[in-house]
């Protein structure tokens, strides 16, 4: 999305070029490959692992630092091995994202008019908000010091940063989609005419 919106406002003109269907399903697919390998690594790991406190977690989901802490082997490290891999591949998902935005800044802050300034701005916030909410409860969970951690803070900042990005996400997109508002429109207005009928 950082890319698209990039591309979108420093780069107009060549749009079309730069992010034609082949780029998208391009970048699609690496998304989704990095991101199925990722969990696969992950899953075949943490099932491999011996458990020997038990298999009750405090979660609603198997969360791999819950998981972790039921183990009672030497083998973790190969999981926290894999975390460091994720960590990095966020970590440059991240600064790819961070380098994005000090370009459209940049190039929004350039932009003469006020109107145009608020136009660039108002795409840009809701995908800024997402991510920084995403990121910041994602690193508060797997980052945060053992000695605050406690089985309630844990699912609330899992749901936090699990299911309000996405399920926010289609609203805030759709709701600037100019064919979605005028359909809502609609849809509201034939409502009201069958209520007032």
């Amino acid at each position: 999305m950082s890319y698209d919106l990039y591309i979108a406002i420093c780069k107009p003109l060549h749009y079309g070029t730069l992010l034609g269907s082949r780029a998208c399903v391009h970048m699609a697919a690496a998304a989704w490959a990095t991101g199925f390998l990722n969990a696969l690594l992950h899953t075949a790991n943490t099932f491999s692992l011996p458990l020997c406190k038990g298999n009750a977690l405090d979660q609603f989901f198997c969360e791999i630092p819950q998981i972790l802490k039921l183990s009672c082997s030497q083998s973790y490290l190969r999981e926290l091995g894999l975390m460091v891999v994720s960590i990095c591949l966020a970590f440059g998902c991240f600064v790819f994202i961070v380098v994005s935005y000090v370009q459209i800044f940049r190039a929004v802050l350039r932009i003469p008019s006020e109107q145009g300034r608020h136009k660039a701005f108002s795409t840009c916030l809701p995908h800024l908000a997402m991510v920084s909410l995403f990121v910041s409860t994602g690193m508060f969970a797997y980052l945060k010091p053992p000695s605050i951690s406690s089985p309630s803070l844990d699912l609330v900042v899992s749901v936090l940063y699990l299911l309000i990005p996405p399920t926010l996400n289609p609203l805030i997109y759709s709701m600037r989609n100019t064919e979605l508002k005028d359909a809502l429109r609609k849809l509201m207005r034939i409502h009201a005419w069958n209520v007032d009928s």
